[in-house]
Order: structure tokens, then C-alpha cells, then sequence
């Protein structure tokens, strides 16, 4: 692939010395590819995708977003397949992540796609002032870049699925395929790109599906990868039916420790202390309340603790209690997020917790507001 440097370097040259056909500086003959015809790169062959602008670089940036546009917008169609295993809610916090993890899947197989983008030609209309470019794909070269990654990617989907289905170890099963689920989401967003960029409009067939697989992992984690809670401190009750609601949408099954049979049979323990203290401070309009948190991830045959979050901070308001009212909002709305996906991140073996962790600056241990 010529890089885009070297392309527009030739383009300004070939202007210069004043080579027939080269019209960027103003020839006044418009191409036919402007209005959307481009003979010199014949659909069987190429993709094309025409930007323009007010200068060179805003016209050729606008000529590979129209390409990378042929490319999200099947993907975006087919997208609906794998919000199952993406997103199991479907409410407002849900569908935010929903659409980012599927905007971040589309980007990473649209760049790999626009690694092979190059500017074929461009011109300058002077009685417009506006410059046009012209991006071309070499449906040849694309295939053979994408098609290498679907089947890369096929390799390491079967090796997880064997490595889950063989193990005994319940952590390393769930993590096998929740590894095997994501990979299979990024190998059908790039064959979905080998459909748009073959002329046949076939892919790949892959041996498995993202249902087939996240319910093979929803199953497992229903009956064998139990999550018991187990929070104390100030506000307990609301703060743990967040973390258990953050939970659950994400795929566990959660109970409360309270000494039935789930939580006996369940494989780990959360475990969490909060507190809430009135801060002192020489504000005559505002009462703060400072809170703090931490929470540990336990196997509960070993009682090892193998992951740990901590979260705190300040919030003000007129009176104390309006002010304890807006921290336990903050709270619940940290735990029913950040924290409950930082803990499935690390119980899927996607983002490592330390095993231990400081209380946050300013929240000793040993007080309490006592607020419930």
C-alpha cells in the first residue's frame, strides 16, 4: 500500500510538470469521479469513496471516512446478532454500553480495512474553491489482509472453546469463554467487512455463533459461578442492591449472604464496608459528607482474597442531610457501575485487580457517621 504522504507527494508532482490528467491545481476538466463514476476503477476491482473540502487534507480525510463508511454501516446492520452477548440489559446505562462496545468493535475491523485505503486521484474546482479526493480500495489486497485476521482470529476461538469445555477449573472455563465470545464478535465484525469487500458478498463460515456462546457462558455462570454479597457500613442495604443490580447485568447470578442454599453452593464472596462522615469545614452556606469503600473478592473454598476494589469522595449540599442524600446517589451509581464492572472485569480475566488496596486519603477505618 502506498502511504497516504508518498501518494499525495505524487499527486502535487505529477500537478506541477503538468502531466496530462492531473488537475489539483485547478484543471479545468471535473472527473468523472467526482459525481460518483470512477471507469479508471471498476467496482469489481476497487472500492471507492470521493470526499472534498476547503483544502487538500480536509478533502482527502473526508474520501476515507466515506469509505469507512461502507464499512460500519453493515456492520452496524448486523450488529443486533451480538448485543445478547455484548449487553444482557436493556435499559439506559445498558444501551449506552451497548452502542460503545459496538462502535469500539467496528473501528478496530475498520481500520484494519482502511490499512489498505489509498488517494487514486484528486482535483481542484476554482470556480467552487473546493478540492476533491478520490480513496480507493484494492478489493484484492483488502481480501487478503482481512481474510489472514478472520482466520487468525478462528484459531484462537477454537483453542478457548477446547480449553473451556476440557477444564475442570470454573475461573479458567469462564474466562476461556468469555475470551472465545469476544473474539467471535470481532471475527464476524471482520466478515462482515470480507462480505462488503468481496464482489460475491461471501464471508467466511465460522463454526460456532455469539448466541451459541454467551448462553454456554450465561448457563455456566447461572449454575456453577455463584456471587454471594456481603456489604456492611453505613447505608448498606441500598448501596448493595446497586452493586447486586451492576452485577447481574453482567451476566451473574447474585444473592445475598444470608445463609441459604445459593449462597452456600456459590463459588465467591463480595464483600464490602462503606462509610459516611460529616466533613468540618468553614462553609456557612454548604454541610459535606466525605464517604469511602472498599471491597474484596474472595474465593470462599480458600477464603483467598483474589481481587480488590477501593472508591470515595466528597459531596456538599445545604444541610447534612440533603448532602448524606446526593453521596448515597454517588455511591449507588458507582456501584451499580464502575465497580460492579471493574469486579466481572477481573472475575472474566480481562482486568486484573490488586489483591489488596488502601482505603481512599481522608476515610479512617475506625469511624463512622452511623448513617443507615
Amino acid at each position: 500500500m502506498v502511504s497516504r504522504n508518498i501518494v499525495g507527494g505524487l499527486l502535487g508532482f505529477c500537478c506541477v510538470i503538468g502531466v496530462s490528467g492531473c488537475a489539483w491545481f485547478g484543471g479545468k476538466d471535473k472527473p468523472e469521479w467526482v459525481d460518483g463514476r470512477a471507469s479508471s476503477y471498476p467496482p469489481s476491482q476497487y472500492l471507492t469513496g470521493v470526499g472534498q473540502g476547503e483544502n487538500r487534507s480536509m478533502a482527502e480525510n473526508q474520501a476515507y471516512a466515506a469509505v469507512a463508511r461502507i464499512f460500519k454501516a453493515e456492520v452496524a446492520a448486523q450488529a443486533k446478532d451480538w448485543e445478547a452477548y455484548l449487553v444482557t440489559e436493556h435499559d439506559e446505562v445498558a444501551s449506552t454500553e451497548r452502542r460503545l462496545t459496538i462502535d469500539h468493535v467496528t473501528k478496530i475491523s475498520t481500520d484494519k480495512v482502511l490499512e489498505n485505503v489509498s488517494i487514486g486521484d484528486a482535483w481542484y474546482d476554482p470556480r467552487k474553491r473546493v478540492h476533491y479526493a478520490l480513496a480507493v480500495v484494492n478489493r484484492s489486497q483488502a481480501e487478503t489482509s482481512v481474510t489472514d485476521k478472520v482466520v487468525s482470529l478462528d484459531r484462537e476461538i477454537e483453542a478457548d472453546v477446547a480449553e473451556a469445555r476440557k477444564t475442570t477449573d470454573k475461573l479458567t472455563k469462564v474466562r476461556a469463554l468469555r475470551r472465545a465470545g469476544r473474539n467471535l464478535v470481532l471475527r464476524e465484525a471482520y466478515n462482515t467487512d470480507l462480505r462488503v469487500i468481496r464482489s460475491s458478498g461471501q464471508g467466511i463460515p465460522s463454526a460456532y455463533r455469539v448466541g451459541e456462546l454467551s448462553g454456554e457462558l450465561a448457563q455456566f455462570l447461572s449454575s456453577n459461578l455463584g456471587v454471594v454479597l456481603q456489604i456492611s457500613g453505613d447505608q448498606a442495604e441500598p448501596i448493595q442492591r446497586a452493586l447486586a443490580q451492576g452485577l447481574v447485568r453482567e451476566g451473574f447470578h447474585v444473592t445475598a449472604d444470608s445463609g441459604g442454599s445459593d449462597a452456600e453452593f456459590s463459588e465467591l464472596l463480595v464483600r464490602g464496608m462503606t462509610r459516611l462522615m460529616l466533613v468540618e469545614v468553614q462553609d456557612p452556606n454548604f454541610k459535606y459528607v466525605r464517604w469511602c469503600s472498599d471491597v474484596e473478592i474472595v474465593e470462599r473454598s480458600t477464603q483467598r482474597v483474589v481481587g480488590a476494589v477501593a472508591r470515595g469522595g466528597k459531596e456538599g449540599h445545604l444541610t447534612e442531610r440533603e448532602a448524606t442524600a446526593k453521596v448515597l446517589r454517588v455511591i449507588q451509581h458507582e456501584y451499580s457501575s464502575e465497580v460492579a464492572q471493574a469486579i466481572a472485569a477481573h472475575i472474566f480475566g480481562e482486568v486484573p485487580l490488586p489483591a489488596t488496596v488502601s482505603m481512599p486519603a481522608g476515610c479512617p477505618r475506625e469511624a463512622s457517621a452511623g448513617k443507615r
